[in-house]
């Protein structure tokens, strides 16, 4: 079984992170922040991962500690869990609608970090959420996962849309890359 746990605590966060890659999509998330708990939710749904996160961050500051260390955790949690990927199909990716936005996920677990981030997203905040955090988030994932991801809004006028489009697309796309082909394990 494909499976992860990480803590990690610093001075601004203490996150616990349980990862099964080869879930059912179950999760418990409490981040503190509302709609980052209902993304990493709804990701975990998506990507059939069960996921159980806990974080405890300075959000009487701002959420921005909070979204990057988990894209931290989380994106290690990814790495640890595939190891030395033998026999995944490496690349996945996803066209995805969310009501009127339409987002594009594709994604290489190359041992390389890249991100292509192409979100217009209109408004600063979702709720109390930064929207500018969702490529702080990613961008701390494809770095600790080592990997190279792509996200492209093709259309979009909704905030909320253009994110929640973003993780489930993203979710997809690293199920599809993460699922184990016989032919590959050679």
């Amino acid at each position: 079984m494909r499976t992860s746990e990480i803590i990690r605590k610093t001075a601004e966060t203490d996150i616990s992170l349980k990862l099964n890659i080869d879930g059912k999509g179950i999760s418990t998330v409490k981040t503190g922040c509302g709609f980052l708990d209902h993304m990493i939710t709804l990701f975990a749904s998506h990507g059939r991962f069960d996921i159980a996160l806990t974080c405890d961050g300075d959000t009487e500051v701002d959420y921005h500690h909070t979204a990057e260390d988990i894209g931290i955790v989380l994106g290690a949690a990814f790495k640890e869990a595939l190891g030395n990927k033998k026999g995944i199909i490496r690349y996945g990716n996803m066209i995805l609608p969310m009501d009127e936005s339409l987002i594009l996920s594709a994604i290489d677990f190359s041992g390389r970090s890249y991100l292509g981030y192409s979100l217009d997203i209109p408004t600063e905040k979702v709720g109390d959420f930064d929207t500018e955090l969702c490529e702080e988030f990613w961008l701390a994932f494809v770095r600790q996962a080592e990997c190279t991801l792509h996200i492209r809004q093709l259309a979009g006028a909704n905030s909320h849309h253009i994110i929640e489009g973003a993780f489930k697309s993203v979710a997809r796309a690293i199920r599809a890359a993460v699922k184990v082909d016989a032919e590959f394990a050679d």
